[in-house]
């Protein structure tokens, strides 16, 4: 390894450290919110524009230390006690096509999976669909685990997206950062939930593109405390009774 290529294996150190505590953390989170079970899913995270930091293979996730996090370059090269997921293709890809993606969470879902085992997507049965980034939640279709042709599979369904399934197998979610892919992992997954009960009681109303494409407008601002509404004034003075007032 040349002189340059050693130092950006070093990296900073207090940075990778705290990634490194946020992958373990999330993998932890990942069978707190039951979003997987044993060993299986993973998480990463971006470190810079050459490497992320990734969940170990095989290993339970309450088991977990510092060095058992993978460090990968985007070439395959890998650093560490323990080796990388067998789905860091998958992280490989999105980092290198993805530059605003600084997170990847993997799950096997209970209700998102069991959708992607009749290679269903999730359809804009519901406005909050578009937390995903568009009118629809896609399933890739099915390929053997751990290999190329799920990475391309992957990357196909998540163009323009923060999440997809993959059929018979799980779930994908991308972020800015680890807790923001988790979170959007829990809200495909109450998604999942609510169409597969839905789809029991019959007759589900698909919301329209025109529909769904003023939903995403709107959550261009949707949960920022800049966001504006022209009916909505934010007062300067106290609330009532906030000064013995006693309206």
């Amino acid at each position: 390894m040349t002189r340059s290529a050693t130092r950006a294996a070093e990296g900073d150190p207090r940075r990778d450290a705290a990634l490194r505590a946020a992958v373990i953390d999330g993998c932890r989170r990942l069978v707190r919110d039951g979003l997987v079970v044993g060993t299986a899913g993973n998480v990463s995270a971006r470190r810079d524009a050459d490497h992320f930091l990734v969940s170990p293979t095989g290993t339970r996730y309450e088991e977990l230390r510092s060095d058992d996090v993978a460090l990968v370059d985007l070439s395959g090269r890998w650093h560490g006690a323990r080796r990388p997921s067998s789905e860091w293709r998958i992280h490989r890809d999105l980092y290198r096509a993805r530059p605003e993606i600084g997170a990847v969470v993997h799950t096997h879902s209970r209700e998102a999976t069991a959708l992607a085992c009749t290679g269903r997507a999730i359809p804009a049965f519901h406005y909050m669909v578009a937390v995903a980034g568009g009118t629809d939640v896609r399933c890739a279709p099915y390929r053997a685990f751990g290999t190329q042709a799920l990475s391309e599979a992957a990357l196909a369904a998540l163009a323009d997206r923060r999440a997809c399934l993959l059929a018979n197998h799980g779930v994908l979610c991308v972020g800015t950062d680890v807790e923001a892919a988790l979170g959007l992992a829990v809200e495909i997954e109450d998604l999942a939930a609510k169409y597969r009960i839905a789809l029991g009681l019959g007759g589900v109303e698909i919301l329209s593109t025109a529909q769904m494409r003023e939903v995403l407008d709107r959550f261009a601002s949707y949960g920022r405390q800049d966001g504006t509404d022209p009916d909505l004034v934010h007062a300067a003075d106290p609330p009532p009774g906030a000064r013995g007032d006693p309206r």
